[in-house]
């Protein structure tokens, strides 16, 4: 007897706007509306691994920040620490560390500022079914100017701590192989620490937002695209949160260590790619495990799971309060990120604060060179996760290999399972709803993706979602205006 097949209907969302680069969501539907499976796919090619082969290594700090113009400080130091490795720079001078610490901080703060005012907020504000003519943030300005506001000021402070240290607001040369080529000035210090109060306070209050938010619609948030994950990032020696430097240390759902703070400089031995057929996007894994169980997530959630502690007083007192929500164990509710984010802002502002006042930024011992290497490896905590640059490079002093791993990518397989569970929740049974697509999307804007930082509509977004029968005919179109 012939096996039975089951007719399947196609759903897709594309582009899926808010997202760094070209994307959209394919949802395979069966006869009653089940969602069956759920794909985020990534449908544009940047080759940045394969042109930067054969240009000098000490052009790679900045050549490679042109993969994003939000988050260039992230690359331009993970690529620069991996240039260190070339040159033999063990160890940095103290100014030049301070500096690309201070360039760091200043990148989270106005990175993280962004994300939650301009792209969250709406959402949180005025519910994710709300008018999309108003849930955004020019909607936010007219009934929460006070919020937009501080939005936009605590970016261009951000911002203009990158310029300080970067020397450019965006695609900076600050960070050089072997150090930095400014240091911070009396007179840019003064400036800062002006309105570095003010700037603690504005933090202090967007974590407020995004922590009542949260707690106040835990049941709903709970089970919205959550799941049980391991989590990786970079911690300091004494496991403290670091998003300069530190070691590989990765935990699974309950806790349990899998990477027991590894030299990041033997990542490979830990982490490996898999390729699958319908994304340009890699699956990254914990080797020990294997593709199937060894997936991972990155960024604020992960960081904040993995740290033992936070070394300023304001966001450990808050880190301890979004760890006593899951009685210590990691927190694996999606929505959390947004909690996590902020409480991170919080930390950048304090760590801001505390470089400010250290005399080292004005010093005058810049750069430190040592003895030349064939291979160079940086990792950093980007503001979205964690952020992997491998070089090697010849004789000549031309780089012949090179490896990245994007934060974004790292959360490739939680981002699948996100709208795999916002889908399979809210669309199975039921029709196609505006609702329904932006769930879908907050769902994926949690993650904080950077795959094209310049879709960034307001009220119109250009989103389109077809509905085929199970012989290719269109049922129903719905587009998002």
């Amino acid at each position: 007897m012939p096996e039975k097949t089951i007719n399947l209907k196609r759903v897709a969302i594309e582009p899926v706007t808010r997202v760094e680069g070209h994307g959209k969501v394919s949802l395979l539907l069966d006869e009653d509306n089940n969602v069956k499976r759920a794909r985020f796919h990534i449908v544009e090619f940047r080759g940045f691994e394969r042109f930067v082969q054969g240009r000098p290594y000490w052009e790679a700090p900045v050549l490679v920040q042109r993969l994003c113009g939000i988050c260039p400080v992230s690359h331009h130091l993970a690529a620069a620490k991996a240039m260190d490795m070339i040159v033999g720079a063990d160890t940095l001078t103290p100014t030049a560390e301070k500096m690309r610490r201070l360039m760091h901080y200043g990148q989270f703060f106005q990175s993280h500022t962004l994300h939650f005012f301009h792209l969250v907020s709406p959402d949180l504000l005025f519910g994710f079914e709300a008018d999309p003519a108003i849930r955004n943030i020019i909607g936010v300005a007219k009934k929460f100017p006070d919020l937009a506001v501080q939005g936009v000021m605590m970016r261009k402070f951000g911002q203009e701590i990158i310029k300080a240290t970067a020397g450019k607001k965006i695609h900076g040369t600050g960070a050089i192989p072997g150090g930095i080529n400014k240091n911070l000035s009396v007179a840019e210090r003064d400036g800062f620490l002006k309105e570095i109060d003010q700037m603690v306070e504005w933090a202090r209050g967007a974590l407020k937002i995004a922590k009542d938010y949260t707690t106040e619609h835990l049941e709903k948030l709970a089970s919205f695209g959550s799941f049980d994950s391991n989590h990786l990032s970079l911690v300091r020696d004494d496991g403290a949160m670091d998003i300069y430097h530190g070691r590989l240390r990765a935990i699974d759902s309950s806790g349990e260590t899998i990477i027991d703070d590894a030299d990041y400089r033997t990542y490979f031995d830990y982490i490996a790619e898999e390729v699958r057929n319908w994304t340009y996007m890699k699956f990254p894994f914990i080797k020990s495990l294997g593709p199937e169980k060894g997936w991972y997530r990155v960024g604020p959630l992960a960081r904040l799971n993995t740290c033992d502690f936070i070394d300023t007083p304001e966001a450990e007192a808050e880190r301890k309060e979004f760890s006593a929500l899951t009685e210590g164990k990691p927190n694996n509710i999606t929505m959390a990120y947004h909690w996590a984010r902020m409480i991170e802002t919080l930390h950048s502002i304090e760590k801001i604060r505390e470089l400010l006042n250290d005399d080292d930024l004005q010093g005058d011992d810049l750069v430190t060179t040592g003895e030349r290497r064939d291979e160079g490896i940086g990792l950093i905590e980007a503001p979205r996760g964690t952020l992997f640059h491998h070089y090697k490079v010849n004789e000549q002093g031309q780089i012949v290999m090179a490896n990245l791993i994007v934060s974004t990518t790292n959360n490739n397989e939680p981002m699948n399972r996100a709208v795999q569970r916002v889908a399979a929740d809210q669309l199975s049974g039921n029709e196609v709803t505006e609702g329904l697509l932006n769930s879908i999307e907050v769902a994926i804007r949690a993650y904080d993706p950077c795959l094209s930082c310049a879709t960034h509509a307001m009220g119109r977004m250009p989103l389109i979602v077809e509905l085929y029968d199970h012989e290719g005919r269109l049922i129903d179109r719905k587009t998002k205006r």
